[in-house]
């Protein structure tokens, strides 16, 4: 089984060589504006973009909690918007993430990143703005992509 790699750098600026997908949860509500999405924005514009237009046609389309859109940015870098997360605030049903709907999301991204011969990258997901813990994320990690061998790449920001 493949081990986790971990990078000090921007995930928006993926470090291997072949096709990468880059990977961040996103919240069931439409909202894009706090956290990582902003340095994907800053990147390129077609994932904002796609996850608007998902979630404004969510009555016709597949737009909720564990489903993911996954948007080609450039000739060998994708972007995957997955929905984890349930809100964006903290309240009485504690914070946002929702381990479940993460786990149902890499399950599918694992999927797509086998039929594209794709490693993916990303931030520690779910553990900024979510509110969730790495210690519940990285053995949804293991379970999920690293258990049918996809590479997995986490960056540390600096």
């Amino acid at each position: 089984m493949k081990t986790i790699q971990y990078i000090k750098g921007d995930a928006t600026v993926p470090q291997t060589k072949g096709i990468k997908i880059i990977a961040h949860i996103c919240n069931d509500i439409g909202g894009w504006g706090k956290g990582f999405v902003l340095a994907v924005s800053k990147r390129w514009e077609a994932p904002e973009k796609e996850y608007r237009n998902w979630h404004r046609f969510r009555s016709k389309n597949n737009f909720a909690l564990g489903e993911i859109q996954i948007i080609q940015v450039e000739k060998y870098i994708y972007v995957a918007n997955m929905i984890g997360q349930k809100g964006i605030k903290t309240g009485s049903n504690g914070v946002p993430v929702r381990y479940e709907a993460i786990e149902k999301c890499l399950e599918t991204l694992s999927n797509e990143a086998l039929s594209l011969n794709a490693s993916i990258h990303m931030p520690r997901i779910g553990c900024g703005l979510a509110g969730g813990k790495w210690t519940e994320i990285e053995p949804i990690i293991e379970r999920t992509l690293l258990n049918k061998n996809v590479e997995v790449f986490i960056y540390d920001f600096e």
